[in-house]
C-alpha cells in the first residue's frame, strides 16, 4: 500500500479508500445490493490486511446501518487510531427540521447521531454530501468550524458541487477564520471526466485533494461492453454508464488489460490514480477480488500511448451528481 497526504493537509491516507456504501441493512430501502454485517466482515478484514486505512461512509447509507457496521468493524479488526474514518451529512435522515440539509441544526444533530452510530468520539473527515442552496453559506461554514473546534471532527471535506459553489464556501471560511475543506469527493472515471474542466484546476491551485467516487463507473469499465450483470437491472445510477457512445472507452480498457494480462479494473483505476490531484479513489467492494485489484492498480503504470488510447474516445457528459 502507498500513503499520501490528503491534498496539502497533514492528514495521511492510504491511496485506496474503502467505500462503505456497499455495507448495510437492505431493509432500509437504500439499496438492494448492500451486504449485511456478516457478509461485510471479510472485506473489512481484507482492507486491514492490505493496508487500506481510509474508510468512507455516510449517515444516509442504508439508513445509518452502514455507519453502525463500519464502527463495529473498526473495533473488531483494527484500532480507532489506525483508521482514517470519514462520514457525510446532507441527505434526509428524517422529516424533522434537523433531518437534512446543512443548517446549523442539521449539522449539530447529525454529527452527534453519526458519532453514536460509529461508536467513536470523533471522525477524521466530516464531509458535506452536497451543496445546500437553501442555507446561507456562512451558517454552514461556521457550524462545521464549531464541529471541528468541539473535537468531533478533525478535518472537513465536501462532495459533488459546482466549482463556484465550492470556491464560495472556501472563501467564506477564509474570510472569517473558519476551518476550510481539505478534500473534494467527486465523480471521476474514464466515462465521466467533467471534473477535469470543472473542479480539478481549482483543487490543484488551492491544495485540496480529490477522493473520487465511482472511479470504476459502477463497474462498467471492469467488464466487456456486452456483458450484463444483475445489478444493472436495479441500479438506476449505474444505468447512466450504459450509453453506447461510451463503448469504445470500455473496449480500449479491455484491449490494454488483455495486452498486459491484468484485470480491466486495474487498468481503469490506474488511469484515475495517475491524475496528480487525486489523493485516493473510493472503491466499493462486494467480491473478494475488488480490493486486491484496487491495490494492485497502484503498480500499474500506463504509458503515454496507453493513456491516449483510453482517452481518445471520450465524449462530454452533463454532470449528474450536483443536486
Amino acid at each position: 500500500m502507498e500513503y499520501t497526504r490528503l491534498g496539502t493537509s497533514g492528514l495521511k491516507v492510504s491511496r485506496i479508500a474503502l467505500g462503505c456504501m456497499s455495507f448495510g441493512d437492505n431493509a432500509s430501502g437504500f439499496s438492494q445490493w448492500a451486504l449485511d454485517e456478516d457478509a461485510a466482515q471479510p472485506f473489512f478484514a481484507q482492507a486491514v490486511e492490505q493496508g487500506i486505512t481510509f474508510w468512507d461512509t455516510a449517515n444516509v447509507y442504508s439508513g445509518g446501518t452502514s455507519e453502525e457496521i463500519t464502527g463495529r468493524a473498526i473495533r473488531t479488526f483494527s484500532r480507532r487510531e489506525d483508521v482514517v474514518l470519514a462520514t457525510k451529512v446532507y441527505f434526509p435522515m428524517h422529516p424533522g427540521p434537523g433531518g437534512s440539509g446543512l443548517s446549523r441544526a442539521a449539522i449539530m444533530e447529525n454529527i452527534d447521531a453519526s458519532l453514536t452510530r460509529l461508536g467513536t468520539d470523533y471522525v477524521d473527515l466530516y464531509q458535506i454530501h452536497r451543496f445546500d442552496p437553501h442555507t446561507p453559506v456562512e451558517e454552514t461554514m461556521e457550524a462545521l468550524h464549531d464541529v471541528v473546534k468541539a473535537g468531533k471532527a478533525r478535518y472537513l471535506g465536501a462532495s459533488a458541487m459546482w466549482a463556484w459553489q465550492f470556491s464560495k464556501m472556501q472563501y467564506t471560511a477564509s474570510l472569517n477564520g473558519w476551518t476550510r475543506f481539505v478534500s473534494m469527493q467527486d465523480e471521476y472515471n474514464l466515462i465521466m471526466r467533467e471534473e477535469e474542466r470543472e473542479m480539478f484546476g481549482l483543487l490543484a491551485d488551492t491544495g485540496v485533494g480529490a477522493i473520487p467516487f465511482s472511479p470504476l463507473a459502477k463497474g462498467r469499465v471492469c467488464r466487456p461492453w456486452g456483458e450484463h450483470t444483475a445489478r444493472m437491472d436495479v441500479d438506476q445510477v449505474g444505468r447512466r454508464y450504459d450509453q453506447d457512445a461510451d463503448a469504445p472507452i470500455v473496449d480500449a480498457v479491455q484491449a490494454i488489460a488483455g495486452e498486459r494480462g491484468v484485470p480491466m479494473a486495474q487498468v481503469a483505476l490506474a488511469w484515475v490514480l495517475k491524475n496528480p490531484v487525486v489523493s485516493a479513489p473510493i472503491v466499493g467492494a462486494t467480491k473478494p477480488h475488488h480490493l486486491s485489484d484496487a491495490v494492485a492498480a497502484l503498480d500499474v503504470h500506463l504509458s503515454e500511448d496507453e493513456v491516449g488510447r483510453l482517452e481518445e474516445h471520450y465524449a462530454p457528459h452533463i454532470p449528474r451528481s450536483f443536486s
